[in-house]
């Protein structure tokens, strides 16, 4: 059985509310407490180290964040809506080592790693919405969205240079991409690894630009993309499709296009995680004799059986009437619906009278009200007087 994974806030020992400073702070400590390189050759510090910084990749992530405060662990382990997670399970921690350099770089003196810059990079991610109905979210469906992206220019081929010229190596890096600047901190000398000003990372200076894409490598295009959205997604969660985002540099894949799905709210229907919740009139004689009453769900309205003297705000449960999991569409939250009895308004004197001999035959709380607030009163001076005169 795999070992459970700690949760990323209890492993950076901050607060879920925690901001990224202080996420940053708590990494700091961690990965200086654990990195390899002071601890050689313990295994245990080793782990905690690949444990912190696989939580403060996922945590300084705002999307990768947003996902984990949703599902867990489950967001990265292909479980939350297929697309849209995360694997650690191969994570290479030497890339983790390479993009937390800004840390690093704080205390630790030349014994960073470096790579090559100028090779294949993966292109930025793209981020959109669309809107779905409530029904759409609990089962799921098919959407088309318009999105403008960027495609390598057929003219130059990518390279931005001007048909029968090319680019030139870059003379400021060398044609890789960064520049080091060496300065003396508290713990020896630093090395600073900074993306190169001049090309800005690239490596290569287009002396000649191409006419169609003015340099870039690229031509913009809107383009029609259908997004599959999966049973059971809720407001905020978002679907990610694979290469879809933008262009990769020196031939590297494309980004994804990150689609965060709006649900619009119901009439009636109210969303709690898988179970849905609602509200259900009925009427005087419903409730004290029993009856059908039509009940709303998302899968079209049905019929239930009230029993003889049901009280208002009576819950009842139906059950598999609610949102599909994510992970197992066949299966389903519960509805719980509040019956409310309705107070009948705007009677004829023939209904005012049924009542009042319904209250007769159950109680005659009318006329014990009537009693008790008619208490026969204290006859004044005058009333004496009165009555003196009918004894005569």
């Amino acid at each position: 059985m795999a070992e459970q994974k700690r949760d990323y806030y209890e492993v950076l020992g901050v607060d879920k509310n925690a901001d990224d400073a202080a996420i940053k702070k708590a990494y700091r400590v961690l990965a200086k407490k654990y990195h390899p390189d002071m601890n050689p050759g313990d295994k245990e510090a080793e782990k905690k180290f690949k444990e912190a910084s696989e939580a403060y990749a996922v945590l300084s992530d705002p999307e990768k964040r947003k996902q984990y405060d949703q599902f867990g662990h489950a967001a990265f382990d292909g479980g939350a809506g297929g697309a849209g997670g995360f694997d650690f399970s191969g994570m290479d921690m030497g890339d983790i080592f390479g993009s937390f350099g800004d840390i690093f770089g704080d205390f630790f003196g030349g014994g960073r790693r470096s790579s090559s810059s100028n090779g294949p990079m993966k292109g930025a991610n793209v981020r959109a919405s669309v809107r779905i109905t409530f029904e759409e979210a609990a089962f799921g469906c098919e959407k088309e969205i318009d999105l403008v992206l960027k495609d390598e220019c057929k003219t130059c081929h990518g390279t931005g240079a001007k048909p029968g010229t090319s680019p030139e190596t870059c003379s400021k890096c060398q044609g890789k991409g960064k520049v080091v600047y060496t300065q003396q901190s508290l713990f020896g000398m630093v090395q600073n690894v900074q993306t190169c000003p001049e090309c800005n990372g690239s490596g290569k200076i287009v002396r000649d630009k191409c006419p169609d894409c003015r340099g870039t490598g690229y031509i913009a295009s809107k383009k029609k993309i259908k997004v599959s959205i999966p049973a059971g997604i809720d407001n905020g969660q978002s679907v990610r499709i694979r290469e879809k985002g933008e262009p990769g540099v020196n031939g590297g894949p494309r980004g994804d296009l990150l689609v965060e799905v709006v649900v619009s709210r119901h009439p009636i229907l109210q969303r709690q995680g898988m179970d849905v919740y609602s509200t259900a009139p009925i009427s005087f004689a419903q409730a004290a004799l029993g009856g059908e009453v039509r009940i709303t769900t998302i899968d079209g309205d049905v019929v239930y059986e009230v029993k003889p003297g049901t009280q208002t705000d009576t819950r009842i449960r139906l059950k598999g009437k609610g949102i599909p999991s994510l992970r197992n569409k066949a299966v389903r939250g519960d509805q719980y619906v509040t019956l409310v009895v309705q107070v009948p308004t705007g009677l004829n004197e023939a209904a005012k009278e049924a009542l009042r001999q319904f209250d007769a035959e159950t109680g005659n709380s009318l006329k014990t009200q009537n009693g008790a607030a008619g208490t026969k009163k204290k006859k004044g001076f005058m009333g004496k007087i009165k009555e003196s005169f009918d004894d005569l």
